[in-house]
């Protein structure tokens, strides 16, 4: 207005005493509440307040128990947030769901490949995948690891390393961490010509006197503990000795055999002799060995047998060969030795991991089985290439290295020249002599198309050293015994040159406590065994075990046992050798371990193709457990590797008397 004189005004205000209602009514099949802010609404109990005119009002929904919320209704939609400003009264719905599953979803990563399930079923997967499971279940997922890798851990809602276990109260999400073996070369030495009992028969006594925890190991009974851990004490074992009426007599009296005599028994004993003559694994020993009565195997082995052939060979050799041996009664078959005199492989087995189950793979000696240890088969041989008319050809049998050759992976045959033909500068013809390899016909391209994956260990300037000083170590390295240097453990086969175990194991312990301080250690492992028993006493009976390629024996002689029988008992490859040492060395390796599964020395072969991806070579091989039990690659033991002993080389060697 337009004031043209003085005017008064009055502004009358009115207190507002009521506003607008808000109200929320809860919907569906699930349960929930719905709060308000500012405060007023708390629904469950409060389902309705009234604000001031112009009030913002925020509105949130929670769920509770297995359900969900599926929305808002009324003055609000969605799932989001509800927010309204009171300028009239406002009805609003809060709809909540009965959940009927929850998802659980496990994504897979790494270097390595596993396929994970779940019990309940549900989850069936290598990658990503998701399934659905009722509220409140527990799902317990497991990782079927590929045959070269391991679960390294679970993450999400679960941990560790062993199986995952989740209760579904709410959507879960698993993830599982799977590698490669850890394991990047792995090297093996098979040594010559010794059972386990005669070797590592008294591992028990050695645990007890050392402190190591006491565990099952089938060793020579006399070691075993009179309460505890099975097997328990049991007297020595004892074999038929030769009958002392028919004592060996020389040219050009009558040729005298050994005569089987039950009441004249041997007793299993400690040896002081470093030196003993040579007893034969060959097929007939062999299979007198399994049992002189049933030596086609019919029955159960007895095991009766060692002494006899020990004795009955050794006077042949005497008599007809011209090889004077002191032992003509076979007594040096069931002695043993002990931590005493091998303490260096007491202890790394003792350390690392073992086996009261390993055997060497036929029935025979030393060629068929290191023909086996690189193929997985002999091929029907069971003498050496050249013994009779039989077996004259060079094996066709494809070796582990062929395969290698063909998935890419590095490999090498390393042979020890002392004392053989071969001089320095060593040339790849003649190394291959000194190798097993040269009896297969792949063999023989190895000086011109391989001349690089054959060198010498043992020497100076070894290729085996430059190999572990520059990085060049192989993926897969084989080291052949040192025969020739007289260093591969082997028995004595001639009085006047006497071969002392202990300088062997001297050796051997030089290659390994070499590995060990290598670059190489941290990813790698060693595996020593031997090649077969050497005719040398061992009380657990040979296994069954898968015949290698339908071949049967092709050079017996008309003598020998299982001639013209190839489907009698133990006489077609179906049986494994008898038992030998094994020890399996590596940062990855368990501690005091030992495996009680049946297995023959192509494990190790089992072992490389797991690791490597490759394909079996025979049936003989492919059925070998793949000697993943020996190691942890979660918790690595010896990251830091132990200090052993050293080799005890002092103890007497002579080979003109017993014990």
């Amino acid at each position: 207005m337009t004031l043209a004189n003085n005017t008064s005004v009055t502004a009358t205000f009115t207190l507002l005493t009521s506003g607008d209602t808000l109200s929320v009514t809860l919907a569906g099949a699930g349960t929930g509440t719905v709060t308000s802010s500012p405060t007023g609404i708390n629904c469950g109990s409060a389902c309705s307040a009234t604000y001031p005119a112009g009030t913002q009002v925020s509105l949130t929904a929670t769920p509770s128990g297995t359900s969900t919320f599926a929305g808002w209704g009324g003055a609000c939609t969605g799932t989001g947030p509800c927010t309204v400003v009171m300028n009239s009264a406002l009805s609003i719905t809060a709809s909540f769901s009965e959940t009927t599953s929850y998802a659980l979803m496990v994504q897979l990563s790494g270097t390595g490949g596993a396929t994970i399930t779940s019990n309940p079923s549900g989850i069936n997967c290598g990658t990503v995948c998701t399934g659905n499971f009722l509220p409140g279940t527990q799902v317990t997922l497991t990782a079927a690891t590929s045959a070269n890798s391991y679960l390294v851990n679970w993450g999400g809602a679960c941990s560790g390393s062993s199986t995952c276990t989740v209760d579904m109260s709410t959507n879960e999400a698993v993830s599982a961490t799977v590698n490669i073996w850890p394991i990047n070369h792995i090297i093996f030495l098979a040594q010559e010509n010794r059972s386990l009992d005669h070797y590592f028969g008294a591992l028990r006594q050695y645990w007890a006197q050392n402190g190591f925890p006491d565990q099952s190991f089938d060793g020579l009974p006399q070691f075993n503990p009179t309460s505890g851990i099975p097997p328990l004490y049991g007297p020595a074992p004892s074999n038929p000795g030769c009958n002392p009426s028919d004592p060996y007599q020389a040219p050009p009296s009558p040729f005298q055999d050994c005569l089987f005599d039950p009441s004249s028994p041997v007793t299993s004993y400690h040896l002081i002799t470093q030196c003993i003559e040579n007893p034969s694994p060959s097929w007939n020993e062999a299979h007198v060995d399994w049992d002189y009565n049933d030596q086609t195997g019919t029955q159960p082995a007895t095991l009766n047998g060692f002494v006899w052939t020990a004795g009955h060979d050794a006077r042949e050799m005497s008599y007809f060969g011209g090889n004077p041996f002191y032992d003509v009664n076979g007594v040096r078959a069931i002695g043993y030795y002990d931590a005493t005199d091998l303490n260096y492989y007491y202890f790394m087995a003792s350390n690392f991991g073992t086996s009261d189950r390993w055997f060497n793979p036929v029935l025979t000696r030393t060629n068929s089985n290191r023909e086996y240890l690189v193929a997985g088969t002999s091929q029907g041989y069971v003498y050496p290439i050249g013994s009779n008319v039989n077996d004259q050809k060079l094996l066709t049998a494809p070796t582990i290295f062929q395969e290698l050759i063909t998935a890419g992976i590095t490999w090498k045959i390393y042979v020890n020249p002392t004392n053989s033909p071969c001089t320095a500068p060593y040339q790849a013809s003649c190394l291959l002599m000194l190798s097993y390899v040269q009896d297969f016909q792949w063999g023989q391209n190895i000086p011109t198309m391989y001349a690089n994956n054959i060198g010498t260990i043992g020497v100076a300037n070894s290729d085996f050293d430059n190999d572990l000083a520059n990085g060049t170590l192989p993926q897969v390295a084989q080291i052949e015994p040192a025969s020739d240097a007289g260093l591969d453990e082997h028995p004595t086969n001639n009085d006047g040159a006497p071969s002392n175990i202990q300088l062997g194991a001297d050796y051997v312990a030089g290659i390994i406590n070499q590995f060990m301080q290598s670059q190489y250690w941290k990813d790698s492992a060693f595996i020593l065994t031997y090649d077969e028993f050497g005719g040398l006493y061992d009380h657990v009976s040979p296994q069954p075990a898968a015949q290698p390629d339908g071949i049967a024996p092709s050079d017996l002689l008309p003598t020998d046992i299982c001639y013209g029988t190839p489907n009698m008992g133990n006489c077609n490859f179906t049986y494994t050798g008898y038992r030998v040492p094994l020890i399996v060395i590596s940062p990855y390796a368990k501690k005091n371990y030992v495996s009680h599964t049946v297995a023959d020395t192509t494990a190790i072969l089992k072992f490389i193709e797991t690791r490597f991806s490759v394909p079996s070579l025979t049936a003989r091989d492919a059925a070998q457990p793949n000697m993943s039990e020996f190691f942890d690659f979660n918790n690595p033991p010896w990251l830091t590797p132990p200090t052993p002993p050293v080799q005890n080389t002092s103890g007497p060697c002579y080979v003109n008397s017993l014990p």
